[in-house]
């Protein structure tokens, strides 16, 4: 385990119940004439669980968040419990400066730090950058300067070898420092990006079409009348839909109802007839700006930190998602939380991520052992794999038995019965003492 690439992020979990928030207390009273300088201190404060954006889109639920820092193998390295509505772009930092101070108190030197757009700010980048910490993050197409960048078309974009991923870079001179920003594309991006916008293209499509027929129906007393309204109407016109209009003139009688046969019209009044079509060009140019993203890092030296390996480095802040995962997992049971006490919730946070560290721990040693003696296990479908996860490792332990024989002087034996070559093999792997758990026939007096 190293601590070189350090992935930070967020989760919330819900729960039930009232959970009525405490104000931080003090400890048991002190005389009023007590010297300022011997009053007790403070109570730590307690996380409060109210309401706050769900993850898991249970806004009915009240909930408590948790910020988490996993290494580059995924093993935890930093928890800290966080109140339900607590903000990433807070928390976030907190976190990233609390675990480098830890480190650099106990001799190590922290890495790159990899998050979402949630830790990316002026204010936070400016503290990160004048602390001298390394980072990568999706920089939010909330600013100008965003928007900007991702809708430029340079003249040729880098691909990566496989042709999955494309990019190009600028340095940009920003009120927090000078950092390298990467406008990324990939074709899984692009297939996510055209079904969602082809949806909204065709409800564009209809919304459009209503709203010029209505406004075809309308009448207006002049020519210039009838453009000052369409004009208006189309102000918020998508790209990718063209309206191609008309204004004629429409003969009509002063007075209501039908008229007489040889009465002519008096005046005139002016119609808008529109047709409305989608521009292709447009539609296929707004996938592609959507399946763009931006990844922003103030490591600007490109011969040791290449865009492609910033890149894949941002990419692999799944490990803290699948660590998520874990916790979340129905098999696991660790996010059921049925405490009243928010004391408790901190301290069953503390023993979800202590179970996802041997967790992690456990698997990352199979998979460096498989490495390096070059040995497969087989996986789910029965294929030789070198990186299993440990819940399929679990899963295989599966309807094993305990046999125990007790002989007349007391003591006793225990047999695992129905072991096979690879539950061995895994267990060789895992080292030792777990040969010893279930290898080693072992004499007990009770």
């Amino acid at each position: 385990m190293t601590t070189h690439r350090l992935h930070a992020d967020t989760t919330s979990f819900s729960v039930h119940g009232q959970y009525a928030s405490k104000p931080t207390r003090k400890t048991d009273s002190a005389p009023a004439s007590l010297p300022e300088a011997t009053l007790p201190e403070e109570v730590p404060a307690v996380i409060q669980v109210t309401y706050g954006y769900s993850r898991d889109h249970r806004e009915d639920l009240k909930q408590w968040m948790v910020a988490l820092i996993s290494s580059g193998e995924g093993v935890p390295q930093f928890l800290q419990p966080l109140d339900g509505n607590a903000s990433d772009k807070r928390s976030l930092l907190e976190a990233v400066t609390t675990l480098t101070q830890q480190l650099k108190m106990s001799g190590e030197a922290a890495g790159v730090y990899v998050a979402d757009s949630g830790i990316y700010s002026t204010e936070n980048m400016t503290i990160l950058n004048e602390a001298g910490v390394p980072w990568a993050s999706r920089v939010p197409e909330t600013t100008t300067t965003a928007q900007v960048l991702v809708r430029e078309e340079p003249e040729a974009w880098q691909m990566s070898a496989d042709g999955q991923r494309q990019w190009w870079s600028r340095v940009l001179d920003l009120p927090q420092g000078r950092e390298r920003w990467m406008v990324v594309r990939s074709k899984e991006g692009e297939a996510r990006a055209r079904p969602t916008l082809q949806r909204q293209v065709e409800r564009d499509r209809t919304t459009w079409t209503q709203r010029l027929w209505h406004l075809g129906h309308q009448p207006f007393a002049s020519h210039i009348d009838a453009e000052a309204a369409l004009a208006k109407a189309c102000q918020r016109l998508p790209a990718w839909v063209q309206v191609q209009t008309r204004i004629l003139a429409v003969p009509k009688h002063a007075k209501p109802g039908r008229p007489r046969k040889e009465a002519s019209p008096t005046t005139q009044v002016w119609h808008i007839q529109a047709t409305v079509r989608l521009d292709d060009v447009a539609v296929e140019r707004e996938a592609m700006r959507r399946a763009a993203y931006i990844i922003g890092t103030n490591l600007l030296d490109g011969e040791t930190w290449p865009e492609e390996a910033i890149i894949a480095l941002y990419h692999e802040q799944t490990v803290v998602e699948k660590g998520f995962a874990f916790l979340i997992d129905p098999l696991f049971l660790a996010s059921s939380v049925f405490v009243k006490q928010p004391e408790r919730i901190m301290a069953i946070a503390f023993i979800m991520v202590l179970c996802l560290l041997v967790y992690k721990v456990a698997e990352l040693r199979v998979r460096q052992r498989l490495v390096a003696t070059g040995q497969t296990v087989p996986d789910q479908v029965r294929k030789p794999s070198a990186r299993p996860t440990m819940r399929w490792l679990f899963q295989c332990f599966e309807g094993l038995d305990l046999h125990h024989t007790v002989r007349p002087d007391g003591t006793w034996e225990t047999e695992i019965l129905r072991l096979t070559d690879l539950h061995r093999q895994i267990l060789r792997l895992l080292g030792p003492a777990f040969e010893k758990c279930y290898l080693a026939g072992e004499e007990r007096v009770e």
